[in-house]
C-alpha cells in the first residue's frame, strides 16, 4: 500500500437522493461520459475536504473528523439545480451556514495532517488522472472556505440535465479513499449525524 493515502471526507446523501444521482449519471450521454459514472462503487457525496494523507496517519485523520462530527446534528441541504464546470456536470447544493461550518472545522481540524506531495498510488486501485492528483493536491487553496462550492459531481457532459430543486436531510458523513475522477470508492469510517 502507498504511504500516502487520497482522502475525502463528504456528506454522503440518504438513498432517495443517492439513487437520483445516480439515475441522472446514468442518462448523461454515454459519448461525453469519459468513463465517469455513479453507482455502487461511485458514491454520490458532497465533498467536505480532500486530502493526502500519511497512511500511518489515517487513525488521527480519522479521530480529528470524529472530533468533529460525533455531537453535529442532521443538516437540512438544498438541490438548487444543476451545475457545470468545463465539462462536469453537477447537482448545485446551496451553501447554508451549517454546511459551511462544518466544511471550515474539519479544514482547520485536518490542516496540520495534509501532505503535498500524493501521486496517482494514493489512489484507490492505483488509479487516477493527473488531474486528479492535481486536484487533491491543491483542494486547500483552490477549492476551500471561501473557494467552497458544495455539489454532488454527476459526470461529464456538454450541457447540465434538468434538475428540480428539492430538499433533504443530511445525516451520514464519512471519510471515504478517493478513486479516479476524485470518486468516493471505499468508505473507511462514517458517522450518523444525531441531533446533540
Amino acid at each position: 500500500m502507498s504511504s500516502l493515502v487520497a482522502l475525502d471526507v463528504a456528506v454522503l446523501p440518504p438513498p432517495d437522493v443517492a439513487e437520483k444521482a445516480i439515475a441522472i449519471s446514468a442518462a448523461l450521454p454515454a459519448e461525453e461520459s469519459e468513463g465517469l459514472r455513479l453507482d455502487g462503487d461511485h458514491l454520490p457525496h458532497i465533498t467536505l475536504t480532500q486530502l493526502f494523507a500519511r497512511t500511518e496517519e489515517l487513525e488521527q485523520v480519522l479521530a480529528r473528523v470524529d472530533e468533529v462530527v460525533r455531537d453535529h446534528a442532521p443538516m437540512t441541504l438544498r438541490v438548487a439545480g444543476a451545475g457545470q464546470g468545463t465539462n462536469s456536470v453537477w447537482m448545485e447544493i446551496e451553501k447554508t451556514p451549517p454546511l459551511a461550518t462544518l466544511h471550515e472545522r474539519l479544514m482547520d481540524a485536518l490542516r496540520g495532517l495534509e501532505r503535498p506531495d500524493g501521486g496517482t498510488s494514493a489512489f484507490f486501485d492505483e488509479d487516477a488522472r493527473l488531474r486528479d492528483v492535481l486536484w487533491v493536491a491543491g483542494y486547500r487553496l483552490k477549492s476551500s472556505f471561501h473557494h467552497y462550492t458544495p455539489h454532488i459531481t454527476l459526470g461529464h457532459g456538454a450541457r447540465p440535465p434538468a434538475i428540480e430543486p428539492f430538499s433533504f436531510v443530511a445525516d451520514r458523513i464519512a471519510v471515504c479513499h478517493l478513486g479516479r475522477f476524485c470518486t468516493c470508492r471505499h468508505v473507511l469510517r462514517s458517522w450518523p449525524l444525531t441531533a446533540a
